[in-house]
């Protein structure tokens, strides 16, 4: 059996920056907004069908013109957002055995009194 190598603190896999691609911004920014643009269709739909005596057809022409234009400018407000977020380097850190060393750190300062 080999024993596996810990990456060195300077080693470009420690010190990694993960920032998500622009078409993994742009999945994320559709699939949301398809979550978020089915309830606010619902609730327009609801709104207007129960609380406005609309009938069926006119509420689903209300709820869905509603729907598409807040898809459209929400998806474009949400992907500028995804992106200027990504190239925001603060909380991306991530070292692999961030918590190895420092429990070795606590126990040597511990045991060096």
């Amino acid at each position: 059996m080999s024993k596996s190598k810990l990456p060195s603190d300077k080693s470009p896999e420690v010190e990694a920056i993960f920032r998500d691609s622009p078409q993994r911004s742009i999945l994320k920014t559709i699939t949301y907004r398809v979550f978020a643009s089915g309830a606010m269709f619902a609730a327009v739909f609801i709104y207007s069908h129960e609380y406005q005596s609309l009938s069926i057809s006119e509420s689903i022409g209300n709820a869905g013109f509603i729907a598409v234009v807040e898809f459209l400018v929400k998806l474009i407000i949400y992907y500028i957002h995804e992106r200027i977020w990504s190239g925001i380097k603060w909380g991306k850190y991530w070292r692999r055995h961030y918590w190895a060393r420092l429990a070795w750190k606590k126990a040597y300062r511990k045991a060096h009194k």
